[in-house]
């Protein structure tokens, strides 16, 4: 387990650009340099998770922690993970703006962000490489994209992976196999999950308790990642909280490394000023918590659900999709955000040179970035 922490601590510290840029990460660190699981266990895991409600890469990354070590590798992967971005998102709250604002700290997440874009990119490339070496997952891919960058919204991302799961279903069945293991729920943790989400509300009034109510309610229901989160919490928060704060906030947890749901630090320690710890960790708990009891519930029966034939079609469809939507978040939000003119897109160019053909370290890559956003 101190293995798993400590893999996901480091990556907390450098994992800018939002969740497109984490999956990027996640897939260079643990399946190409570590080899903790393979690429097809990887893509059928991020497959589960962009369909449950809450923050897609830390599901990914609590995923990945329970594959390794068990339920204590999944709680060591989260805490690993969120850590670095719950510390600066509670420090902003209790310091105030001054840092935040200030140049060199607006350069240096310039030049991270363009090491961002050069993270997905290879991301993508070197899971178009696994997934879509047919003309019919190729096609899924760039429509998917094609999609989003017409259509962008959570609706269109649900219409292209409901899209290719059932494309892959009828014509990409032939992968799996007529022998699969029955799938078996963990009931507990779907339960339990249900059970929160229906009691919370007519049992917490005010307080911690509230707080943690309010905000295990945003977590259950948030499809689509940490820019979805903020017009619920918004909605269920109105009366607590200035939209002020709420921006602030927001415009924080993109400036961050690790999950945007950090947000829910800032957040409660500004709902709870005379405790700002205590309501940063429960905000904090309660956000990420439906996701990962989902997770929980849901994982070992999906891995045995994805060996059966037809099923095993519709992951390799929404594997090629997820392909598609990584493909769209490396134009918008990644590439808009990060190139700022020749100078920026040269320098990125050069960079996954740089990872790609010379296999450049990331712990040479990353104070070099930081240094190019001082420079541009």
């Amino acid at each position: 387990m101190l293995s798993v922490f400590w893999q996901f601590f480091m990556l907390g510290w450098i994992s800018f650009g939002g969740p497109a840029a984490h999956i990027g990460y996640f897939q260079r660190h643990f399946v190409q340099k570590l080899g903790w699981l393979p690429q097809d266990r990887f893509a059928s895991t991020l497959a589960l998770c962009q369909f449950l409600p809450g923050p897609a890469s830390s599901q990914l990354g609590f995923a990945i922690g329970y594959q390794r070590a068990g339920l204590g590798g999944a709680i060591a992967a989260f805490i690993g993970f969120t850590l670095p971005s719950f510390v600066l998102m509670l420090s902003l709250a209790l310091l105030g703006q001054h840092y935040a604002n200030s140049p060199v700290t607006a350069a240096l997440i310039g030049g991270l962000k363009l090491f961002a874009l050069v993270v997905v990119t290879d991301a993508v490339l070197t899971m178009a490489g696994q997934f879509c070496r047919r003309r019919l997952t190729q096609t899924l891919a760039v429509g998917t994209a094609a999609l989003l960058w017409l259509w962008p919204g959570l609706a269109a991302q649900f219409v292209a992976l409901l899209a290719a799961a059932l494309t892959g279903a009828f014509w990409l069945k032939h992968e799996g196999t007529d022998n699969a293991p029955a799938a078996r729920l963990s009931w507990p943790f779907l339960l339990l999950f249900a059970g929160l989400f229906l009691l919370l509300p007519l049992l917490a009034h005010g307080g911690s308790a509230g707080l943690f109510a309010d905000f295990y309610q945003a977590g259950s229901l948030v499809f689509g990642g940490g820019h979805v989160v903020l017009p619920l919490l918004q909605s269920l928060l109105a009366d607590t909280l200035s939209q002020e704060a709420f921006l602030t906030g927001y415009a924080a947890a993109q400036a961050m490394p690790g999950p945007m749901f950090s947000l829910a630090a800032f957040l409660g320690a500004e709902l709870l000023p005379t405790s700002p710890l205590i309501g940063a960790l429960v905000a904090t708990f309660g956000v990420f918590l439906p996701g990962f009891l989902l997770v929980l519930a849901l994982l070992n029966g999906w891995q045995a659900l994805a060996a059966n034939r037809r099923m095993a079609g519709a992951v390799a469809g929404v594997n090629a999709a997820v392909v598609g939507l990584l493909l769209a978040a490396l134009y918008q939000p990644v590439f808009v955000a990060s190139v700022t003119g020749a100078p920026a897109l040269a320098a990125a160019a050069l960079g996954l040179l740089a990872l790609r053909v010379f296999r450049c370290p990331l712990l040479v890559l990353i104070p070099a970035f930081m240094l190019l956003g001082l420079w541009l």
